[in-house]
């Protein structure tokens, strides 16, 4: 026994694979591809970091630095090599009012106690709950998540010496739709001609090369801000070391902590899907906590796993570390030597990837199934989609979850039922054969089988087909047992599986204190103690 623990013990504290390559191999194509698919995924990471840091409120070099450093350290440490991560619009929406009532130093603060947290949730191996989450809530995340990456493209659609308040003129829309038009099309065709160049990259730079050349005046990266900056330094965050500070960033960072996991976790698990590949989710907290505390301190404002940037990724080939870790670098690279060049790209190009993002990412199939599903699936796909796009990302799971779970509760209160006959082994004896599981949804139900003045003086209760769950059906068992006591009446329990007897001898039902847990060869009947729940 001491050695089996010990041997479940140190399986739990393996090393994680933290290899660059995984099982793909090295080969100059293999690491020309990764490096490629890196490029491609920097090139569409600087306009969302700037973007979503206009949203929290803050600098984009705050917004730069964070896609930097935490999609750096997630693609050297994370538990999926191939996922993208960075500042992410979850988030920022989460830190607009932290940055609004207390100062960007306050955000800081939260994003390091933010990482902290994850880093606990990793530690503790609750992100092995994310297989809680049904499959129906996955279509749904990923059907929302894909219409908020296409209305966030719309914003590029607004002329920025308006502030981003007006729409571009007649004829400035008409280019601007064109050359969208143009990328897609290049995405779409290129792989049909040549697999060396990423699709998403030859479409980002055939198009800004035609741009550049003909000198159309249309939005480019440089018109929403300026990318160029240094080095990101190590910065304490300033606010007060106190409970008082605790108070005001606790909140946010639970949150944004969160929020954080939630996303990345289920990215985990579609990109899991596409490349066939099992990925290590307590891994993935612990490596995103460490890549917010480390944010934190230098000055970025935090991020998860990007669905989108993760898309491109693994559609433009991306298997293993390296592109991570080369999206990362390139970023960099783009901020403290290559802003000039950066900043020429137009935005229609890299509108027209996303867009390709969003067309690869919506679950087209969910459309067809609707009808063939249950109800209540398909209920749920809907309703997770909408709540996605109306509010976040973290509530729709949950809302997505909690409907899940009471339908399946519902589901299983139904089943639960009885079939009675006379006692082979018992003379005049009524046996009550239960089905289904006993819990709080079919409590009520299953108090109501039994016939308490028309039954004979002995009853045996039968939980073969059943199993006994919860403190409701504890409180279910003794009712039944008292309402036959108060009758005159006694009544044993037969067949209690292992987890039901000990349940039952925990709260002190029974009254046999036996070790026997008879594998349905010997029946051991058990007797019924009262009063031990109370009625209320």
């Amino acid at each position: 026994m001491k050695r089996a623990a010990l041997a479940n013990f140190a399986k739990n504290i393996s090393p994680p694979n933290l290899s660059i390559m995984q099982d793909e191999g090295w080969s100059v194509s293999r690491v020309r591809t990764e490096l490629l698919s890196g490029l491609t995924v920097a090139l569409a990471l600087v306009p969302e970091a700037v973007a979503f840091a206009f949203v929290a409120g803050v600098h984009p070099l705050v917004g730069l630095y964070a896609a930097f450093m935490v999609g750096l350290i997630t693609a050297l440490f994370g538990g999926r090599p191939g996922m993208i991560s960075g500042a992410t619009g979850a988030l920022a929406v989460v830190m607009v009012a932290l940055v609004a009532d207390h100062g960007v130093e306050y955000l800081f603060a939260t994003v390091v106690l933010m990482g902290i947290l994850q880093i606990i949730a990793g530690v503790m191996q609750w992100g092995k709950f994310i297989r809680l989450v049904p499959h129906p809530v996955m279509l749904g995340f990923v059907n929302g998540l894909a219409i908020v990456i296409f209305l966030a493209q719309l914003t590029q659609f607004k002329d920025p010496a308006s502030g981003g308040s007006e729409w571009l003129s007649s004829g400035s829309m008409l280019l601007m739709l064109g050359l969208v038009a143009l990328t897609m099309v290049i995405i779409w065709a290129t792989p049909k001609i040549t697999t060396i160049i990423p699709a998403p990259l030859a479409g980002i730079g055939i198009v800004a090369i035609l741009v550049i050349v003909l000198g159309l005046e249309v939005p480019r990266v440089g018109d929403m801000a300026s990318i160029e900056g240094g080095l990101p330094l190590f910065h304490i965050p300033m606010v007060p070391l106190n409970f008082e500070t605790f108070e005001i960033i606790l909140p946010y960072a639970v949150i944004l902590a969160a929020i954080g996991l939630i996303e990345s976790l289920l990215t985990l698990n579609l990109v899991g899907e596409i490349t066939g590949k099992r990925g290590g989710a307590s891994q993935e907290c612990m490596a995103q906590g460490a890549s917010n505390i480390v944010t934190g301190f230098f000055g970025g404002m935090g991020g998860c796993a990007m669905i989108g940037q993760s898309m491109i990724n693994v559609k433009s080939g991306g298997r293993t570390r390296i592109a991570g870790i080369a999206a990362a670098l390139f970023l960099l690279l783009f901020i403290v030597a290559a802003s000039p060049l950066i900043e020429q790209i137009p935005l229609a190009a890299l509108v027209g990837v996303m867009f390709m993002v969003v067309i690869g990412t919506f679950a087209w199939n969910s459309l067809k199934i609707m009808t063939k599903v249950p109800l209540t699936d398909a209920f749920v796909i809907v309703l997770v989609t909408v709540v996605t796009v109306l509010t976040d990302l973290a509530i729709a799971v949950v809302v997505g979850v909690i409907v899940s779970a009471l339908a399946y509760a519902w589901n299983n209160a139904r089943r639960i039922h009885a079939v009675t006959r006379d006692s082979l082994t018992d003379k005049g004896a009524k046996v009550y054969e239960i089905h289904g599981p006993l819990f709080f949804g079919s409590s009520d139900g299953f108090v109501e089988i039994f016939d308490f003045s028309g039954d004979p003086e002995s009853v045996i209760i039968d939980f073969k087909e059943s199993r006994v769950v919860d403190q409701s059906a504890l409180q279910a068992i003794e009712a039944v047992a008292a309402k036959y006591e108060a009758a005159g009446k006694k009544i044993a329990l037969r067949h209690l599986t292992r987890d039901c007897h000990q349940l039952l001898t925990r709260a002190g039902h029974l009254v046999v204190d036996s070790s026997d847990d008879p594998e349905y060869g010997v029946a051991v009947d058990y007797g019924v103690r009262t009063g031990i729940l109370g009625g209320h």
